[in-house]
């Protein structure tokens, strides 16, 4: 579904993504880890068109999207949660929701929104709060409920545990292995959180200084590899 080769994307002089091929096959959660600075969130950036690469080949479903607007990506089926979550604090709960599914008619939007109650039913009983009343957990249900009430075909993760407590972590882990197991959504997902992340992988991908470092199915990948490329020492 989303292929990348030898993509570059850099800020000034500063190569944040260098020479980054990877493969995403549709179905499966894919994950991408590595340190801080290391080139992760300049990565999904670049896939869902927010930064434009400076060469390389970025296809999904078999079309060119490298330099694509980021608008014309979405609609195409490529949803993104930004780090944080990019909630719009001064809306209510229903109207973010429905910010995800502008396009969408009626009752397309209703049967979308019943969906994501669904999968999070903290939201059901805050529908009318405004999203700066939230807890940082519901906070990032609302976030990737607002991306999924687009329908996307695949959806690009930026740390959603971020500042999250461990019990939350693992309610949206397995909303994400819902998804892909019951939905066959794809997912690409970017995360520190190394054991969280694995456990509901099929793939991961190992960044260090924007450069791949580890390729490899998410079961094989060792504490020991992590640590050396969280260390350094890769």
């Amino acid at each position: 579904m989303l292929e990348l080769s030898t993509v570059v994307s850099a800020y000034g002089p500063v190569r944040a993504v260098d020479g980054v091929s990877m493969s995403v096959k549709a179905g499966t959660l894919t994950a991408v880890l590595g340190a801080n600075g290391a080139g992760k969130t300049s990565l999904l950036r670049t896939i869902s068109g927010l930064v434009t690469p400076r060469s390389g080949s970025i296809r999904f479903d078999g079309t060119e999207i490298a330099g694509m607007a980021p608008d014309r990506i979405a609609r195409m089926g490529l949803g993104h949660v930004p780090e944080h979550g990019g909630v719009i604090t001064e809306l209510t709960v229903r109207e973010n929701l429905r910010l995800g599914a502008l396009r969408r008619d009626k009752a397309d939007r209703a049967a979308a929104q019943d969906e994501v109650l669904g999968l999070f039913p903290p939201l059901a009983t805050r529908l009318g709060a405004q999203a700066s009343t939230l807890s940082g957990g519901e906070r990032q249900m609302l976030a990737i409920g607002r991306a999924l009430m687009g329908r996307p075909r695949m959806l690009l993760l930026d740390e959603p545990s971020l500042g999250l407590a461990p019990m939350v972590t693992a309610q949206i882990m397995r909303v994400l292995r819902g998804l892909r197991e019951d939905r066959g959504l794809t997912v690409l997902l970017v995360e520190q959180n190394a054991r969280s992340a694995l456990s509901v992988a099929e793939h991961a991908y190992v960044l260090a200084l924007g450069r791949v470092v580890v390729d490899a199915p998410a079961h094989s990948i060792t504490a020991e590899a992590l640590h050396d490329v969280y260390l350094g020492a890769r």
